[in-house]
């Protein structure tokens, strides 16, 4: 099996990266719909894509098959996410020798959510609590894992403070984390913020921004609330004139990220990285408006 090309060498190459995440279907008929999906967006040659976890491994299955198809049917470059959620160390430990005997080298390392009805994190027996303490692992297991972790430019919803959250990332990259990708949010204002906190605080990796373009006013009041990211004014009232237009609300979801995006990159962002919810034709729209 060749080994993917650790994310960390593609930074070094000092350019803009972009990447897509993928969320690994339910069934077969949706894992279809993710093939058709990867084939439209392998046209605009992503840097790398990145496939999520569910809560306490619930999707371990099919995340791994997920992330096989994406690498070996359509040549991405894939980071497969791994949480501590549910999982003592020596399952983690089983689950890392996998992902690497399987060829990935790059991992998105997150403490995970607790599992639907739970409202606190609590962690397995012998299990791991934190993030920092899932990249030590991982680090010493496979030293060749290149390992990103997760940044809050509006401060993750459980931390006490923004600087208590900041000196959870702190530990993160120390133990071995190479780059940052961050929770989404709509104001740009936050991220370089955001990274100007980081930056005092010693933190020199990469840090990319995440972005989503808008589907329904209804999604992003349900993310903003979830993630702790604001909602811009101006957007919430664009959104709310278009009312229940669909195709009004897309215009608008995708021109507001495009608008971020270009203004990230003009600002010195590594990269950026997609949430597209499986959806190629809002990816594809952006990579033809940036392309303009």
């Amino acid at each position: 099996m060749t080994p993917d090309q650790s994310i960390a060498e593609l930074f070094a190459l000092n350019r803009p990266l972009r990447s897509l995440e993928f969320f690994p279907p339910k069934d077969d008929v949706g894992m279809e719909n993710l093939r058709n999906a990867a084939a439209a967006l392998k046209r605009i040659a992503p840097d790398f894509v990145s496939v999520t976890y569910g809560a306490g491994g619930t999707t371990r299955d099919r995340t791994a098959q997920a992330s096989a198809i994406l690498k070996n049917e359509f040549g991405f470059t894939v980071m497969p996410h791994l949480t501590c959620v549910g999982h003592p160390r020596a399952e983690l430990n089983d689950v890392a020798d996998r992902i690497h005997t399987s060829g990935f080298r790059n991992i998105m390392t997150l403490r995970g959510d607790p599992p639907k009805g739970d409202t606190t994190f609590t962690p397995a027996l012998d299990g791991l609590r934190y993030a920092s303490e899932l990249v030590t692992l991982l680090k010493a297991r496979h030293a060749d894992f290149c390992l990103g972790v997760a940044g809050y430019p509006e401060k993750h919803p459980e931390a006490a403070s923004l600087d208590f959250d900041l000196d959870n990332l702190k530990r993160k990259i120390d133990n071995g984390g190479a780059f940052v990708t961050t929770q989404l949010f709509f104001d740009n204002a936050a991220y370089y913020r955001y990274v100007d906190r980081c930056h005092a605080r010693g933190i020199t990796v990469p840090i990319v921004p995440g972005i989503m373009p808008v589907l329904s006013l209804k999604q992003v009041q349900r993310l903003a609330t979830m993630c702790g990211a604001a909602l811009p004014q101006k957007l919430a009232t664009r959104l709310e004139v278009a009312a229940e237009n669909t195709d009004v609300v897309e215009l608008i979801g995708i021109e507001w990220a495009l608008t971020q995006i270009r203004d990230l990159l003009a600002h010195g962002a590594p990269g950026y990285h997609l949430y597209i919810m499986n959806r190629a034709k809002s990816a594809l729209a952006m990579a033809a408006g940036l392309a303009a």
